[in-house]
């Protein structure tokens, strides 16, 4: 069993246009990979039959709202979990349609791997754009275009090079680092576990090769020292009469005992007493551990503060500059007031500005527009009621991602990468 815990984990989403099977392929992964269980495929197997279909609708295993299945489409972000010897995964199921950008949005903000689905019949669409952007915008490392449906272009080559060379055109525009083209057919099964007898000319790897075998140790920053403080720890035991530790997620970087630290925003020293987990101390700890920190001195830290190293100091202020995707149905005006949630600190923010609203579909800069409606993407300026410790989002995911909260309702109404 510790196997199975020790194992790495990829967290995946999956994107594309309305019909271009992500369920299928999804199903397909799950299906060929043997992670579902006899009664699940006898239930898929009568669901297809009351349905009238011909084969076996994979797509059924993952869309599990009720309108889903009866309008055959994804509304919500549906996740599965499922495991290979290699590796355990979490897919993300996105929908596809623009008035889910927001749900795209919230179920690859923790992904290290996208796959866009692109139909071979119908090659790179504005959707294909949009997905790519917001996976580039969300600073995933790498991504996979799946070119599905090459069944119905006869599994011509030309076809698939000439997709390539669309979306070779639009991720030039793109910060993604790590890119992968494959072809394949969801509902047969071709390059998606197993080779596809039918494409010789491919000579990539499978889809399930990639996702088994993507680096994604990588992904975490381990150079820069970060740990929000979120939470004090005082037993009030006579075993721990003296204990105060620091507890909290490690979100970048290493940790060792004895290493020198700064407690921000307050800028006040110290050095590392002792770092505990939950059986004993250890020498050092890294990103994304969870543990306890003491340190030597006796001083004022308090939840939302950050412990950093000093040779690798993050950004401290007051102004942001941040691309907003704006979640909710009443729009978000230039001087609105929120509550501002970043890493474990707390504060309140207003609105100085929008700088630009991004054409989702084009990728142009609209200039001159001061209010974003729900599902638009926009370069904004806030201003907050006291100093965040944060980094560049394609620095740290961590420290570069907030969320912005309405006081009244307490609703999450947008989530922001800071630049």
């Amino acid at each position: 069993m510790s196997g199975y815990l020790d194992m790495e984990l990829l967290r995946f989403t999956t994107a594309g246009s309305v019909d271009d099977g992500k369920s299928t392929l999804i199903g397909r992964l799950l299906y060929d990979s043997k992670a579902i269980f006899a009664d699940q495929l006898e239930a898929l197997e009568q669901a297809s039959k009351r349905r009238g279909e011909e084969y076996v609708n994979l797509a059924l295993l993952t869309d599990g709202l009720r309108a889903e299945r009866e309008q055959g489409i994804t509304i919500d972000v549906a996740y599965r979990y499922f495991a290979t010897p290699k590796r355990k995964f979490i897919i993300a199921d996105t929908p596809g349609h623009i008035q889910y950008t927001r749900n795209m949005v919230t179920g690859a903000s923790t992904a290290n791997l996208a796959l866009i689905l692109v139909d071979a019949r119908n090659g790179v669409v504005e959707q294909t754009i949009r997905h790519a952007y917001i996976a580039s915008l969300l600073g995933i490392p790498h991504i996979v275009f799946c070119i599905n449906k090459m069944d119905l272009v006869d599994y011509a080559q030309s076809r698939f090079d000439e997709i390539c060379s669309q979306i070779e055109a639009i991720s030039s525009k793109l910060d993604v680092r790590d890119v992968w083209y494959v072809p394949i057919s969801a509902l047969k099964g071709d390059n998606v576990v197993e080779r596809s007898e039918k494409m010789h000319w491919y000579n990539g790897p499978t889809l399930m090769h990639i996702l088994e075998n993507v680096h994604i140790a990588g992904d975490i920053n381990h150079t820069d020292a970060r740990f929000p403080v979120q939470y004090i720890i005082r037993p009030y035991s006579d075993t721990y009469h003296d204990y105060r530790g620091y507890a909290g997620r490690i979100a970048g970087g290493v940790f060792k005992k004895g290493d020198a630290v700064v407690v921000l925003p307050s800028g006040l020293e110290s050095v590392i007493k002792s770092i505990d987990v939950f059986n004993g101390s250890v020498e050092e700890a890294y990103a994304p551990q969870s543990v306890s920190v003491q340190l030597e001195d006796d001083i004022d830290i308090s939840r939302g503060d950050m412990l950093v190293k000093p040779d690798s100091l993050p950004l401290v202020s007051k102004e942001l500059d941040i691309m907003l995707c704006w979640l909710n149905e009443r729009p978000m005006n230039v001087g609105a007031k929120y509550h501002l949630r970043h890493t474990t600190a707390d504060a309140r923010c207003m609105i100085s500005d929008v700088v630009f609203k991004v054409d989702i579909n084009t990728l142009d800069e609209l200039t001159g527009e001061k209010q974003l409606k729900m599902n638009e993407i926009a370069r904004v300026r806030i201003k907050t009621t006291r100093p965040l410790a944060y980094d560049a989002y394609k620095k740290n995911r961590i420290t570069g991602s907030l969320v912005l909260i309405e006081e009244g309702t307490n609703e999450t109404v947008g989530a922001g990468m800071i630049l």
